[in-house]
């Protein structure tokens, strides 16, 4: 049994047997103004990333943009859940690439128009999977179930509620 299979075991036996234990507060990400359009985003354990939007947005195009982050989350986070259900079914994958991208209408960033959306328009996710020991309906229902438990993929379906307080200083 892989360790990710005998971790992920161990704790969905924790969360079984005393459920309190699975809700959890969720470490913040602080962005910090740099320069310009730069911002330094910090976490509490020393995690640092540095975003910027390109020049035509007024940009300095020294780190990835914000909406660039999102599909890496969203990539990086269904590509993870992938690989724990395959671990935790004892197949080893040795292939495994998510890619995310998306359509947009720079429109309603600028707010040039309030009937245009900020937000994106569609997101498409494309997985490549492979594995010696799986058959391909098996490597699709890994998908499937990641797809089901994602929790950045959830989330942008979900759209749980979100609040916003304001400190002037």
């Amino acid at each position: 049994m892989s360790t990710v299979s005998e971790a992920i075991a161990k704790l969905s036996k924790t969360f079984t047997d005393q459920p309190e234990k699975a809700r959890t507060k969720n470490a913040a990400a602080t962005a910090s103004l740099q320069d310009g359009l730069q911002f330094l985003v910090t976490g509490p354990a020393g995690e640092k990333i540095l975003t910027d939007m390109p020049a035509p947005m007024g940009g300095a195009a020294s780190g990835p943009n914000p909406g660039w982050l999102l599909r890496a989350a969203l990539a990086s986070c269904n590509a993870t859940v992938i690989a724990m259900r395959a671990a935790r079914l004892g197949v080893k994958l040795e292939t495994l690439e998510v890619t995310v991208d998306s359509d947009s209408d720079n429109r309603g960033i600028l707010g040039l128009d309030d009937r245009v959306t900020a937000g994106l328009l569609s997101l498409r996710t494309k997985v490549r999977i492979g594995a010696k020991d799986a058959a391909p309906a098996q490597l699709r229902e890994f998908v499937a179930w990641a797809e089901a438990h994602s929790p950045v993929g959830c989330t942008i379906r979900q759209a749980p509620s979100a609040t916003t307080e304001v400190e002037v200083v």
